[in-house]
Parts: structure tokens; sequence; C-alpha cells
């Protein structure tokens, strides 16, 4: 999402608020399906791809974002371990807070 018309919504995304953002239903569905994936891909349902379906995503969509989100999440984790950060140049303000990853036991 780049230009002026999606700055809004763009932030409100970087932010982890999809609230915020305005997403229509689909785009809302694949994006909790995305989160489900992120943070709990066992709690995965039979239910949620069949919503997915429902609301206009095919099957090759629905892969596609389970790839992706599995991939995205295999790169983070890898940078979480050897604890690599973007540059300053791609990041200027700091890692969002959609990025920044989540307290472990031992931070708590």
């Amino acid at each position: 999402m780049q230009g002026e018309a999606f700055g809004p919504v763009a932030e409100a995304l970087r932010n982890g608020d999809l609230d915020a953002a305005g997403l229509d239903r689909p785009h809302r569905l694949l994006l909790d399906f995305v989160e489900t994936i992120t943070r709990h891909a066992y709690r995965v349902t039979d239910e949620q791809v069949q919503e997915l379906r429902d609301v206009g995503w095919s099957d090759e969509q629905i892969a596609e974002a389970a790839y992706d989100a599995a991939l995205f999440n295999l790169f983070v984790r890898l940078a979480d371990t050897f604890g690599i950060e973007p540059p300053a140049v791609y990041e200027p303000n700091g890692i969002p807070p959609a990025a920044r990853p989540e307290p472990g036991p031992s931070s708590r």
C-alpha cells in the first residue's frame, strides 16, 4: 500500500490496529487467518477456512496467504534468534508495533 490515499490504512496496519484500518470483511478475515497462523497455527479451523471461501477467497488464495504467513514467520523468528533488526533507513521510527516481538516468559 503506497501513496497518500493509503497512508492512514498503512499506518494502522503497521501498528497492528486492524479495526482502525477500516478493512472490508474479506480482507479482515484474511488478516485474522494470518494472525491465527502467526500466533497459534494449530488453532486454524476448517470453519475459519470455509468462512474465507464464503467471502470470496479461492483455495489457491487461502493457501498462498498461509504460505506467505509461514515464510514471513520463519524470517522473523530467524531475525529474532540472531538479533537482526532493520537498518534505520528502512524503519526511521523504529520497529512498528505490529512487528515487535511479544514478551516471552523470561521477560515477564
